[in-house]
């Protein structure tokens, strides 16, 4: 199945099935290459200001970059360096490891969804389930050897980095600081490693097109050197340029729910350049199936009705499975 892979061989031209119709296509000469994007740096001793920060970011763009976030470079270099090492495996190497199957707890696919999209996306990635560790690494890639600790040992820092931001967030809307984290029960970690080869035709294509997270939380560590994650803001795409040693974070559609609209779940893209290939490294924080969500209580009032019915984890990501990426807003289909 390596053929399937967009990453086992060069392409000197776009493939008619991964070209985008002419109202679809990413206009890069468009998009803002220096919008202001938030900056929150987690050493600021201010808590409080660092909770407004949040909270205003959340608030205005749905996303926000973190600086002195408590990840060790060291660690956040050595996950880099063996995601760009697995993807130069060989293409015997990564067929064994290849499935369509969204289903798989541990698959290296390409596109998004390949069994039913019409037209696909510039990008081979590995989705690695996380949490617990001990339950699925031993399903993980054994090749390149590094590649299970040096994972393992990211997830740990991703996963304790999302539940101090979950305390800032739930501050700074107003509910205890262990809120988010206690109402979305024992979450489910995931990752996806993102691997974008070069492109012949990067105005006709995208790596992802336009959409915004299922999950809660999305932590992402872009590539320092090459640019491709692109932000909808009032209408215009603008361009998130890698800060060195930042982070990315992302509010998912559940933030979104749970704020009562207050906060946004952002619609975000990534695009692919002719000159370099971009590797990223998206890691999700995902509610408990089970468990009942929808906005916090202390958030719903006279003057501010609930936006969304209650549902479970399960139920919407079943839904949103089921549809293209770029469809409507999933959560439009929860609304009361």
């Amino acid at each position: 199945m390596a053929e399937q892979l967009i990453s086992t061989a060069v392409h000197h031209t776009l493939p008619e099935s991964y070209v985008r119709s002419e109202a679809e296509r990413p206009r890069l000469d468009e998009v803002v290459p220096d919008a202001d994007i938030p900056v929150v740096d987690l050493a600021n001793p201010d808590r409080a200001a660092v909770v407004a920060q949040i909270g205003a970011a959340c608030s205005s763009h749905g996303f926000f970059q973190v600086l002195n976030h408590g990840l060790p470079l060291e660690v956040m270099l050595a996950a880099m360096a063996v995601a760009h090492e697995f993807f130069r495996l060989s293409p015997e190497e990564k067929a064994k490891l290849y499935s369509d199957d969204p289903a798989k707890k541990m698959r290296l696919s390409t596109s998004f969804n390949v069994r039913k999209e019409t037209v696909h996306n510039w990008r081979d990635y590995l989705r690695l389930h996380c949490h617990p560790l001990e339950q699925f690494v031993p399903e993980w890639p054994a090749n390149p050897p590094p590649f299970r600790d040096v994972m393992s040992t990211y997830c740990k820092e991703v996963r304790q980095l999302g539940f101090r931001l979950y305390a800032m967030i739930s501050a700074s809307l107003g509910l205890e600081q262990d809120y988010i984290k206690k109402v979305l029960g024992e979450q489910e970690q995931h990752m996806a490693v993102n691997f974008y080869p070069k492109c012949p035709s990067p105005e006709l294509t995208y790596g992802l097109p336009a959409h915004t997270d299922p999950n809660a939380l999305t932590i992402l560590m872009m590539d320092e050197q090459v640019a491709g994650l692109q932000v909808l803001k009032e209408g215009r795409w603008i361009a998130v340029n890698p800060r060195p040693n930042a982070l990315v974070i992302n509010l998912g559609d559940q933030l979104q729910a749970l704020s009562n609209g207050r906060y946004k779940s952002v619609w975000h893209r990534a695009v692919v350049n002719s000159d370099r290939p971009r590797m990223s490294i998206a890691s999700f924080l995902c509610p408990c199936n089970c468990v009942k969500l929808g906005p916090a209580e202390k958030l719903i009032g006279e003057k501010s009705p609930a936006v969304y019915r209650n549902y479970t984890y399960d139920e919407y990501y079943k839904k949103f499975w089921s549809r293209n990426l770029d469809q409507e807003h999933c959560l439009e289909l929860f609304r009361t």
